[in-house]
Formats: structure tokens, sequence, C-alpha cells
């Protein structure tokens, strides 16, 4: 039991420090080659938009719309493959956990 509970201890603390490392982390994207990036946390916030000023047209505001959603969407793809980079392997950890470690054998 005293196993248990350190290994579930363990794991708490590794997540907590994923946690963390995802919440300082940025991550880019870009569309248009470049001309609209956009920084996001690794929580998905944006923290920054950049727009080339090639990608200005006034007569064409729809495209640099749709450059910036692009950009965007970019950015939270690579910070969603960045927290389950860093999360994966504290999921794949619980699979012995299915069973409480064990703890569901005592009860049925």
């Amino acid at each position: 039991m005293q196993q248990i509970l350190q290994q579930a201890q363990k794991m708490q603390q590794q997540l907590a420090e994923a946690q963390q490392e995802l919440a300082e982390a940025e991550v880019t994207g870009t569309a248009g080659g470049g001309l609209v990036t956009a920084v996001v946390s690794g929580g998905g916030e944006l923290k920054s938009l950049d727009i080339d000023p090639k990608a200005v047209d006034p007569d064409d505001v729809e495209t640099l719309s749709d450059l910036v959603v692009a950009a965007v969407r970019d950015a939270n793809r690579a910070a969603q493959e960045l927290a389950a980079q860093k999360m994966g392997p504290l999921a794949s950890g619980m699979g012995g956990m299915d069973d409480l470690g064990g703890l569901g054998k005592l009860f049925g």
C-alpha cells in the first residue's frame, strides 16, 4: 500500500512539473509563408501576433483574416503537440493504475 502511495505522489509531482513547463513554454505558428506569425503559450493562450506589412491589402481584408486564423490554429496545434509530448509519458505511466495498482483485486 505504501509503495502505491509513493508512486502516486511521484506521478503527481511529475504532472505538476509538466504542467509548469507547459505554462512557461511558447510555441509559434505561421501562415502565408511567414507573413503572419502567432505565438501561443503551452496552454494555448495567444501571446503575440506578427503581421508582415506585405500581407496587408486594404482591398483584401478577408485574406489577412484567413492568414491570422491559420497562424493561430497552427500555433495551437503546436501547443497541443507539446502538451501531448510532455503529458503523454505521464498518462502511459498510469496504465498500471487501471485497477488502482492492484487494489481492485481486494474488492472483487
